[in-house]
């Protein structure tokens, strides 16, 4: 399992244990790396805080970049890999796993306060 959190600035405040934050500014340059260091990988999932429009957007494009390279050399081949959306994103996932740090690092209450 491949857990990519594409927040920006709005990273802060914590992240689920495992995730790799990769930008949306970054997403463009490192599409095709990420797709082969994540060829193996069974399962891929996308968030951003909300994911509604980041999350959603780097996970079509995740799946867009694989289907160009499978046809490179197997490159991207990510055969059977299933790639998917966090719904509710990071603000959801704080709602109900914030305060468990087996699960989210670096939590900061005070900011996901209303």
């Amino acid at each position: 399992l491949a857990i990519i959190d594409v927040r920006d600035a709005d990273h802060i405040g914590g992240h689920i244990v495992g995730s790799r934050n990769i930008t949306t500014a970054q997403l463009e340059w490192k599409m095709p790396e990420l797709v082969r260091e994540l060829k193996g990988t069974r399962e891929v999932v996308f968030h951003c805080a909300l994911s509604q429009q980041r999350g959603p957007g780097a996970a079509l494009g995740y799946l867009r970049e694989r289907q160009r390279l499978r046809g490179r050399e197997g490159e991207g081949d990510g055969e059977g890999q299933k790639v998917w959306v966090l719904d509710g994103g990071f603000v959801r996932w704080q709602e109900k796993f914030g305060g468990d740090k087996r699960l989210t690092e670096g939590f900061v209450k005070e900011i996901w306060e209303d």
